[in-house]
């Protein structure tokens, strides 16, 4: 089967990187559509991304987060008769052969519905820090191939096996978790995840601690295992609830106790509001459990 290849791209607020990211993927060593969705940016962002007239864009009234934008992309470019589906971070960039040598292996080994390259850091010296993390995970599979877990979603090869299967992106998210949703419901669909060490990408990023964002994340990394469906919903839950007491301390040496109590608290009645919301939960895990979420 030929490749029909579609770049997604969600922007917000990226005028610093969405040039070099564009040409970046224009210069690719083999021939894709770009389509990309902003997210209500109020920056120059638009601006630039209107001097490209060789790609597809659209603007969103809202920041609905990463999911929910590509989504709204990617519903149309599969109804479009795409087979292949690169999702790309606005502050990436990638070499000219970075997706020719992902198909080649996603081709070669179609139990991989996911991969992605390596991550390198904004110098190009070494690998991305929370990217170094899910690569030490790795399987090694073929020369250039090797299984994970997990890996971020800021470079994902997706193939449309793996879609039909697993769906799109869970909409109960807004801007964090939904890849590890996704990634979870790849597994339950009889799909691998894979890295490609041949292939490689610059992810220009500093990741910084705030807290209401490490509380925002620690909510979804609950929610992700209450909707796990590789477990049952009564393990799932009981999962969830050692993680409302665990999960406060990997911030520990980062906050002041009041602001470690205060994210317990919050956890504790987020865990709480979940039990008041089974009915919804158990809803998204058997949509998950059939697959197609939203297609």
């Amino acid at each position: 089967m030929s490749h029909k290849i579609a770049v997604v791209i969600v922007t917000h607020n990226g005028e610093k990187w969405i040039q070099k990211c564009l040409e970046s993927v224009l210069k690719s060593s083999v021939s894709v559509d770009v389509f990309v969705i902003d997210n209500a940016s109020t920056d120059e962002t638009a601006l630039i991304l209107n001097e490209f007239k060789n790609i597809n864009f659209e603007i969103s009234s809202q920041n609905s987060g990463f999911g929910k934008a590509n989504n709204i992309v990617l519903k149309k470019v599969i109804n479009l008769g795409y087979n292949c589906f690169f999702l790309l971070n606005q502050d990436t960039w990638i070499e000219e052969d970075t997706i020719e040598k992902l198909i080649i292996q996603q081709k070669n080994n179609p139990a991989f519905g996911i991969v992605s390259p390596l991550h390198f850091d904004a110098a190009f010296e070494k690998l991305d820090l929370n990217f170094a993390n899910y690569f030490s995970k790795k399987v090694q599979i073929t020369q250039h191939l090797f299984e994970v877990p997990f890996v971020n979603a800021a470079a994902w090869l997706i193939s449309a096996a793996c879609f039909t299967k697993a769906g799109l992106f869970e909409p109960f998210f807004s801007h964090y978790g939904e890849d590890r949703n996704f990634s979870d419901r790849t597994h339950f669909h009889g799909f691998k995840i894979g890295i490609v060490d041949n292939a490689k990408i610059v992810h220009d990023r500093t990741i910084i601690r705030k807290f209401e964002k490490d509380l925002q994340q620690s909510k979804y990394i609950i929610l992700n295992t209450l909707i796990n469906i590789n477990f049952s919903i009564y393990r799932s839950f009981f999962i969830a609830l050692k993680q409302v007491f665990g999960l406060p301390k990997y911030f520990y040496n980062f906050y002041k106790f009041r602001e470690f109590l205060i994210m317990q608290c919050n956890l504790i009645l987020y865990f709480i509001k979940s039990i008041f919301n089974f009915t919804q939960i158990n809803n998204i895990r058997r949509q998950s459990v059939r697959g197609k979420n939203g297609i």
